[in-house]
């Protein structure tokens, strides 16, 4: 099929064929005009895509979110709202022309190119079509950029073709484009996908021999790759428009349109571990004391936020016991140590001396960084403390919380705990502990100092007393994505044996073509990034205003009221994960 497609876009090379791949109303130049075809592509290369925020959602449900198989509208990267909430939104940002979510360095090029009288300047992504045309349209109108075509994936091509993947899609559109400008001696791609930058040298190679058989001169072909500047949405934000598709494929799950895909969707909190959570401006003094002690570990992820209570949630009775959710406690610190100097670690002590608490861990103990692939669990493996001198000991005050994240599950699935269960399964110990009806907090009678202190081993049956989730994967074997979806991990998360696979950001392949399974990601240990949540679970869903007609392309003025006006809708969280890792 892919060859008769090519053979078609081969023939009936005439200007007013080609305008027919373009979205815009504009008449192209003649053919005798153009020496050199300039083309650009959209997501994290001319603009700066928001992605699926890590810290705000588990693994398999970023896999979900980027899938295009679990909602009836496709998706994160098939239904236009998500881009159309960028910033604050698209009323707000089409004012300032979206300031601040453009590759600057990108945009300078493409006016190059449109100050070049005998480029013919081409955007060129696989975003669908009917989908993002007017949205698209308008962000690149917004920022005064002129291209004489913007290519977007129809759903069928001009000459009928049907497309397996945004890059075959690409590759006809540009023979299509070589073909009709046949006078064009070179032709530049700006790429930010390594996956893609590969494809197109194909390209490249392939049709330059095509060009050679026929007598014809070669083209000189360049693939610029483009760093990758993703970014997120404001947290708000992102969660009320993943609320929007959840609302939208729920309705039409109701209307019996399932399509092969999922029931009724609801957001539910996976809670991976209960903990003393140490204040932001605790955390910077225990970094400055391991700097300081230990000035050879600066190359350590510094993490020196939480003290573990249990993996997931904590039985009732244990939080009874230690003063329930937001108690408040003071811990004293005592010793430091390493295990392989690859994690750094200072063991500390309640004050008062005799007061209650509890920890899955050896002892209780703050994971100060690590690095090399160790885990925080490999705190249990130090068995060599050095007592922290007199004059760099400190008391710190921790509060009892849940590191929650949020998941998408259908909305009959099973409880949080079972759940929890099949995201971060059993690994087994070699030791062995109570089990969990033997557990019993301690209520220390005296100060038995540091070397003959009763550390509590209470069940690492319940994670290994690790801080963080280890990633099991939903669903058995791991496909490999093909970008196919703009999304889905590959298999499980960071913690994992396997990587993170982020499918392409602009691919809106089908679901014949599409690879879509989802892993386990690691737990994020920056627990200050956002406050914990409600108990209960989120309530997102009652505070958020009904989403637009299912299928519309972007809000209509006034129908729509923008979110995130607090000022925080400039992008955020920096760059995004290493994607080239991800595909």
């Amino acid at each position: 099929m892919v060859s008769d497609q090519v053979a078609r876009a081969d023939h009936g090379h005439t200007i007013t064929a080609l305008s027919r791949w373009s979205i815009l109303d504009k008449k192209l130049p003649p053919v005798n005009a153009i020496n050199a075809v300039h083309v650009y592509d959209f997501d994290n290369t001319l603009f700066k895509t928001p992605l699926p925020n890590p810290k705000l959602w588990n693994g398999p449900t970023v896999g979900q979110l980027m899938s295009p198989d679990i909602f009836v509208n496709g998706g994160w990267w098939h239904d236009s709202r998500i881009l159309s909430a960028t910033g604050e939104g698209v009323e707000q940002e089409e004012k300032r022309a979206w300031n601040g979510w453009w590759n600057e360095k990108i945009v300078q090029l493409v006016q190059l190119s449109m100050e070049q009288d005998d480029a013919l300047t081409v955007l060129l992504t696989g975003r669908s079509e009917k989908g993002f045309s007017q949205l698209i349209k308008r962000i690149v109108a917004s920022k005064g950029l002129q291209f004489d075509m913007i290519g977007l994936k129809p759903a069928i091509g001009p000459n009928r073709e049907r497309f397996q993947s945004t890059m075959e899609f690409k590759q006809i559109f540009l023979r299509a484009v070589l073909g009709t400008y046949a006078s064009a001696k070179e032709m530049r791609i700006y790429e930010d996908r390594p996956k893609h930058v590969g494809g197109f040298r194909d390209f490249f190679a392939d049709y330059n021999k095509h060009l050679i058989n026929r007598g014809l001169n070669p083209i000189t072909g360049h693939v610029v790759p483009v760093a990758e500047l993703s970014t997120t949405l404001d947290p708000v934000v992102e969660v009320a428009e993943v609320q929007h598709l959840i609302n939208a494929h729920n309705i039409a799950v109701a209307k019996e349109r399932k399509g092969g895909r999922s029931g009724r969707l609801a957001i539910k909190k996976a809670v991976l571990f209960t903990s003393y959570m140490i204040q932001p401006s605790d955390t910077k003094r225990l970094i400055s004391l391991l700097n300081t002690l230990a000035p050879e570990t600066k190359d350590l992820k510094p993490l020196a936020n939480t003290i573990l209570i249990t993996a997931r949630s904590c039985p009732q009775h244990i939080l009874d016991k230690i003063g329930g959710l937001n108690s408040k406690m003071k811990w004293e610190v005592t010793d430091i140590g390493s295990y392989q100097s690859n994690l750094w670690a200072v063991r500390v002590r309640p004050v008062p001396a005799n007061a209650i608490y509890h920890s899955d861990n050896r002892t209780p103990a703050v994971v100060m960084g690590a690095k090399g692939g160790t885990r925080p669990a490999d705190v249990n493996k130090i068995h060599q403390w050095q007592p922290v001198p007199a004059d760099q000991n400190f008391v710190f005050e921790t509060t009892v919380g849940e590191k929650v994240m949020l998941r998408i599950d259908r909305e009959d699935q099973d409880g949080e705990d079972d759940q929890h269960d099949r995201l971060f399964p059993h690994r087994g110990s070699k030791r062995k502990f109570p089990s969990d009806d033997d557990r019993q907090s301690r209520h220390h009678g005296r100060d038995r100092g540091n070397g003959a202190r009763d550390y509590y081993n209470s069940s690492q049956s319940r994670g290994g007393g690790d801080n963080r989730g280890r990633g099991g994967h939903r669903g058995g074997g791991a496909p490999r994505g093909n970008r196919g979806g703009r999304g889905g991990y590959k298999n499980s998360g960071r913690s994992g044996k396997g990587a993170h696979g982020y499918r392409s950001l602009d691919d809106v392949d089908t679901r014949e073509s599409s690879q879509n399974g989802y892993g386990a990601a690691a737990v994020s240990y920056d627990d200050n990034t956002f406050p914990a949540l409600p108990q209960g679970g989120p309530q997102f869903h009652q505070h958020l205003p009904p989403p637009p007609p299912y299928g519309q392309p972007f809000p209509i003025p006034g129908q729509w009221p923008g979110m995130g006006g607090n000022g925080q809708g400039r992008p955020s969280g920096g760059p995004g994960p290493d994607l080239q890792n991800f595909y």
